[in-house]
C-alpha cells in the first residue's frame, strides 16, 4: 500500500534538494518555480503551510521575498533517510 506524500512535504524536499537551506541560498517564488516547474500561484499555497508550520522562513532579498528552510524544515526533509 502506497502512501500519497502531502504537496507541503514535497516542496521542502525540493527546496532542501536544490539548496535552499540558510538565508545566503533564499530562493523567490519564480526562482523555485524555475527549479521545480511548479505553478508559482501553487508554490504561493504550499509556501505559507510550510512557513506557518516553521518549516521555512521568508526574507526580503533584493526587495523580493525569498524562502530558505528552518533547521526544523531540514530535520523533517532528514526523517526520509532514517
Amino acid at each position: 500500500m502506497s502512501q500519497e506524500v502531502p504537496e507541503e512535504f514535497r516542496l521542502l524536499c525540493m527546496l532542501h534538494n536544490i539548496g535552499a537551506t540558510k538565508w545566503e541560498k533564499s530562493l523567490s517564488i519564480q526562482e523555485i518555480s524555475q527549479w521545480t516547474a511548479m505553478e508559482t500561484s501553487s508554490i504561493e499555497f504550499h509556501l505559507q503551510k510550510l512557513v506557518e508550520l516553521g518549516d521555512v522562513q521568508p526574507i526580503e532579498g533584493e526587495g523580493v521575498g525569498k524562502y530558505h528552510l528552518t533547521p526544523d524544515g531540514i530535520r523533517k526533509v532528514l526523517t526520509l533517510y532514517s
